[in-house]
This record gives structure tokens, C-alpha cells and sequence, in this order.
């Protein structure tokens, strides 16, 4: 017959290899969650970067008068947002750092772009010799 003593220690055994189980196991997801979100804010801010550089090509050949409006969902990670000659760069923060979106126009770019996450409307208008960028 088990003695109560013996059934109590044997509970705590059970316990504590479930809980040295369970440490790993939730430390590889929270690494697994944390990568998986970096990679999806780079994304969304390349597609951002790719969507302004697109649209500024096209009203610059356009000619003068022309301009659109873009509505971009911007993600909570962007740190700063940089329209300088013919670069559109975001900086997005991830767990190991600051990372850098760079996409290179064919047309000089100025303007700036928002910082704030969620959903803007961006102007971008052609005017002589390169497009300026807003946002409402």
C-alpha cells in the first residue's frame, strides 16, 4: 500500500518533468511568434516603400498636373520614414534592432510620409522635375 507521503512525492515528480516540458516548448513559440511578426512588418513595410515608388513613377511621366492618392495601412513597428532624392526608406524595429526598408525611384521623391500605424491616404503629385509625397 502507497503511503501518503510516497503518492505526494510522486505527484511532485510528475509536476515538476511537466513543467520542464512546458518551459522549452513555450519559449520556442514566443521565439517562433516574435520572428514571424519581424518578418511581416518588413513585409508590409516593403510593400508600403514598393506602392509610393510605383505611384511616383507613374504621375511623374504622367507630367505636372498629375496626381493620386494611395490608402496604406501602416504597421505599429515603423520607427521613421525617410523621402529623400530617389529613396523611399523605412525603419522598422524588430527584436534585434532597427532594420532598414530602402526602394530606389527612377524620380526624385520629396515629401514625408506618416509615422502613426493605420490606415492613411497619401497624395503624390507630380510637379517639375520631381513628385511630392503627403499624406491627409
Amino acid at each position: 500500500m502507497l503511503s501518503k507521503s510516497q503518492v505526494s512525492a510522486e505527484y511532485m515528480l510528475v509536476m515538476g518533468f511537466a513543467t520542464l516540458m512546458t518551459i522549452p516548448l513555450l519559449l520556442i513559440y514566443y521565439s517562433y511568434s516574435s520572428n514571424t511578426s519581424d518578418s511581416v512588418a518588413t513585409a508590409q513595410a516593403m510593400q508600403i516603400a514598393r506602392k509610393v515608388v510605383d505611384a511616383s513613377e507613374q504621375v511623374y511621366f504622367l507630367g505636372k498636373p498629375s496626381q493620386t492618392t494611395l490608402k496604406i495601412n501602416f504597421p505599429d513597428r515603423i520607427a521613421s520614414t525617410n523621402l529623400t532624392n530617389r529613396e523611399v526608406v523605412l525603419k522598422i524595429k524588430t527584436a534585434a534592432g532597427i532594420a532598414e526598408v530602402v526602394q530606389i525611384s527612377s524620380v526624385n521623391i520629396s515629401g514625408s510620409l506618416p509615422i502613426t500605424p493605420g490606415i492613411h491616404v497619401i497624395t503624390v503629385k507630380a510637379d517639375d522635375g520631381f513628385v511630392q509625397i503627403s499624406s491627409n
